[in-house]
């Protein structure tokens, strides 16, 4: 079914998806699972269904009993195929027919034994040993094993090796303990301190902790390299490199947690976004997104708590394990509360927030499309309570100069209306009075020009003036609104191009705005069309002159006359080639004389160039 036949709020959903990696799931009329779907767009994946009638009939059929979706967002594309594996087997949906048997990705296990194994396997037991995984890639779980069999010897015989098999004796030694795979753990050859060492580091890798690792390599290829052993130094750096690329965690599913809650915020200052995740056999299997609009300019910690007794009560939850990004202002019996630094909470953690801070795109988007006002307004109002203005900065103007080492010094003005570009407005001008690459003094100068002709021609003045270049430049601006009686009529702020440093006037200590902040997007925005604008207007004239500087030495060809030639025939080469004949039809006969001669003096004009009246 067409996206066009679907509800307005299915749509709507759709046409608000991110372009990121993430799981789709889609629901039926009744409120059922049908579907679980990975992607490594969303958007681009889902709209998929709907734009085309599709070559599989149960694609189609899909596709007509799809009445609503949802989806989470994850940062990398395993970690969407791990979660949705996991939810698969969660719901299993109707649809997933090929995803509903009980193959499983893999793991590695490092079995609970005297002397552990380290193996691949698919079944994951309950008999005390660990599990790394799952791995989404069945090459690169093997890749790992291989690494960690070559780096340490482990055994892989299933002998039954405990201190009384020792005892007796029965141990014999292997193949591999003679080609150096395995240090005879069945005769005991190795104590089990010696041998948990490297099921040790083995855990450090399967655990992603490959820091020492990493270090202990590089010594040791310097050391060889040292020693002019070449050869093994190079197959150290395979391993080297191997492991730095290799990542073992997954973030979405971690067999470490069978149960869990987990809430992440994304706060904007006036409406707070509280993601809410439930985590089941390492899986998010439920995800909801709550929005508060702050009254009293309530804390984070109090409106979590809101949140988790709204939560609580709507999806009938008892808490019990809960990890938080603050601590709520709320006491809950049998529920324990974790703020996660580092491991697999606070890989959750993360994607809850990552949830909570789409759900805040998604509802501005909404609020765009349904009253654009309203997201300029809001834009507007950040601007005032950034820069500390006393009225909403409507109309907005930015300046910057453009010179190479002084030549045609120019500066830009672009002009923006409720936070977007009024290109009708952009202003060049061409520096006057400057001498030199002052670029403090043609920022005065023009700042005075522009301001004093919109005074004389009686137009509105600007609420904000922006200009490009940090303390020296300000001073020159304020310099020029003063010696023109506006200094307190408009106010100007200045941007520095190293790290987006905002600075006043009188306030040596600049302003550092969240990177993220619709403000430093506008400015940014606008510091950007002021350098291209001025940019382009420099190069023009640079060329022009470079253009018209062999005409304009020849002696009775003046400037015009000049840019009539180019404009015919586009070079002074094609000047230099054209015949006498062809150059007095564009600008006459004597001045056609004059350019023949001043662009090859030493040349005779052919007598088939002759242009005398008859």
């Amino acid at each position: 079914m067409p996206i066009h036949e679907k509800s307005p709020k299915l749509k709507e959903k759709i046409s608000f998806l991110p372009d990121t990696p993430g799981v789709y799931t889609y629901y039926d009329s009744a409120g059922t699972v049908i579907y679980v779907g990975k992607a490594k767009n969303l958007k681009r994946r889902v709209s998929s269904y709907f734009n085309r009638v599709h070559d599989s009939l149960r694609t189609n059929l899909l596709v007509r009993a799809i009445a609503d979706m949802s989806y989470i967002v994850v940062p990398t594309e395993q970690d969407a195929l791990n979660l949705e594996n996991s939810m698969i087997k969660e719901y299993q949906p109707r649809y997933n027919v090929l995803l509903k048997d009980d193959k499983s990705y893999p793991w590695i296990v490092v079995t609970n034994e005297h002397y552990p194994r380290i193996f691949l396997t698919r079944n994951k037991l309950k008999d005390g040993s660990r599990y790394y995984g799952p791995y989404t890639n069945t090459a690169v779980a093997r890749t790992v094993l291989d690494l960690i069999c070559e780096l340490y010897p482990l055994r892989t015989c299933r002998l039954p090796i405990t201190p009384e098999y020792i005892s007796r004796g029965k141990g014999r030694l292997c193949l591999n303990y003679h080609i150096k795979k395995c240090r005879g753990c069945c005769t005991g050859a190795i104590s089990q301190e010696a041998y948990g060492v490297f099921i040790d580091r083995a855990k450090q890798i399967l655990r992603g902790e490959t820091r020492e690792l990493l270090q202990y390599l590089r010594s040791e290829m310097e050391r060889l390299s040292a020693e002019l052993r070449f050869e093994e130094a190079q197959e150290l750096k395979g391993r080297y490199r191997l492991i730095e690329n290799y990542q073992s965690k997954s973030v979405i599913v971690s067999q470490t947690i069978s149960e869990i809650d987990v809430f992440g915020i994304d706060d904007d200052d006036r409406d707070v976004y509280i993601n809410y995740m439930h985590v089941r056999r390492g899986a998010v299997v439920k995800s909801v997104t709550l929005r508060y609009k702050r009254r009293l300019d309530e804390s984070q910690p109090q409106l979590l708590a809101y949140a988790m007794q709204e939560i609580k009560d709507t999806l009938d939850v008892d808490y019990e394990e809960v990890v938080v990004p603050v601590m709520p202002e709320v006491e809950m019996s049998q529920a324990t509360f974790t703020i996660p630094q580092r491991g697999d909470k606070a890989k959750l953690l993360e994607v809850s927030v990552r949830n909570a801070r789409q759900s805040k795109i998604d509802s501005l988007k909404h609020m765009e499309k349904a009253d654009p006002a309203a997201r300029t307004d809001r834009v507007l109002e950040r601007i005032k309570s950034d820069f500390h203005l006393t009225e909403l900065p409507r109309h907005i103007e930015c300046f910057d100069n453009s010179n190479i080492q002084g030549t045609n010094p120019v500066a830009s003005c672009v002009v923006f209306r409720d936070a977007r570009p009024s290109k009708k407005d952009y202003r060049h001008f061409n520096i006057k009075t400057v001498e030199g690459p002052d670029d403090f003094a043609s920022m005065k100068e023009v700042l005075t020009r522009r301001y004093t002709r919109l005074m004389q021609e009686g137009q509105g003045l600007p609420q904000l003036v922006v200009v490009d270049g940090g303390k020296g430049q300000l001073s020159a601006a304020v310099e020029a609104l003063e010696s023109i009686g506006l200094r307190g009529t408009i106010a100007v702020v200045g941007i520095a191009k190293r790290l987006e440093e905002i600075y006043f006037p009188g306030d040596s200590i600049p302003l550092y705005i969240d990177k993220n902040s619709e403000t430093l997007k506008v400015v940014q925005h606008m510091r950007d069309e002021a350098h291209r604008f001025g940019i382009t207007h420099h190069r023009n004239r640079r060329s022009r002159s470079q253009l018209v500087s062999e005409l304009d030495s020849i002696k009775g060809i003046g400037e015009k006359t000049a840019i009539l030639l180019l404009s015919h025939f586009k070079s002074v080469k094609r000047i230099r080639q054209a015949s006498l004949t062809e150059l007095a039809k564009v600008v006459g006969q004597s001045k056609a004389r004059i350019v023949k001669a001043g662009l090859d003096p030493s040349g005779d004009m052919d007598s088939n160039d002759s242009c005398s009246d008859k």
